[in-house]
């Protein structure tokens, strides 16, 4: 890991490149409200977003009810705790226990006071059925070839994971980056998954529309800082693996 610094110049790029490079998961909020303006900025920054397909059928539940929250901060301490019992048992490998310990103590402390969080956002999906005839088919078969028709159909569940992904996490980290240009804490996370039907009930959310995360959003109780991150020159290929 290294750390990525914050000089736009220093990164060869714009402004925005800072704000990347300090765009950490920030978990500590404040409690004060957020004005609805700048939670309209999020939105709109999200809708600005690029959507695989161009079908554009995101919804986005806005939460800033206190009693709805209140609500919702049981669920939220069922699925940490059984990450925090699982997965999130170990630090992810690079990662020094030490740093990861703080990050748990953040994630523990969004945990027990996430009825105090301003502003959680849940970006929803429905994707558009499909629509196909005969005659396509036979084309996109012909064009696969048999082992890739075979693969596409043995690999459909996962294609239209991604297919829907596409078309809304482009959005979620518009979102993100909003919420860093306007001085706010956020992060991601798909951990209510582990308990969908429950924060659907509670939101009333239709049966057929899938949620894709929950960003807690709200003035930082910490600093930002620059992120850190394995060097360009680990993770990058040229021309081939």
């Amino acid at each position: 890991m290294e750390t990525v610094q914050a000089d736009p110049s220093a990164l060869g790029g714009p402004a925005l490149f800072a704000t990347m490079s300090t765009m950490r998961a920030m978990r500590r909020l404040k409690p004060e409200p957020v004005p609805e303006e700048l939670v309209e900025q999020l939105i709109q920054a999200a809708v600005w977003g690029p959507s695989g397909g161009n079908m554009q059928c995101y919804e986005y539940v806005v939460v800033t009810d206190r009693q709805v929250m209140a609500r919702l901060a049981p669920l939220w301490k069922r699925c940490v705790d059984a990450y925090l019992a699982t997965t999130g048992k170990y630090a992810p490998e690079g990662m020094d226990e030490a740093a990861y310990g703080r990050m748990v103590a953040a994630i523990e402390y969004q945990r027990d006071h996430f009825a105090d969080t301003p502003v959680l956002i849940v970006p929803c999906y429905r994707f558009p059925e499909p629509r196909l005839d005969e005659e396509g088919l036979a084309a996109s078969a012909r064009a696969l070839g048999p082992a890739g028709t075979e693969h596409m159909m043995n690999t459909q569940t996962r294609f239209q994971a991604l297919a829907e992904g596409s078309c809304v996490y482009p959005g979620v980290q518009n979102l993100l980056l909003a919420a860093r240009g306007l001085g706010l804490a956020a992060n991601i996370t798909i951990w209510h998954l582990m308990l969908e039907q429950e924060w659907k009930k509670e939101l009333g959310i239709p049966d057929d529309m899938a949620t894709f995360a929950a960003v807690p959003v709200g003035w930082p109780a910490g600093n930002f800082g620059p992120v850190r991150r394995r060097p360009v020159a680990d993770v990058v290929h040229r021309d081939r693996w």
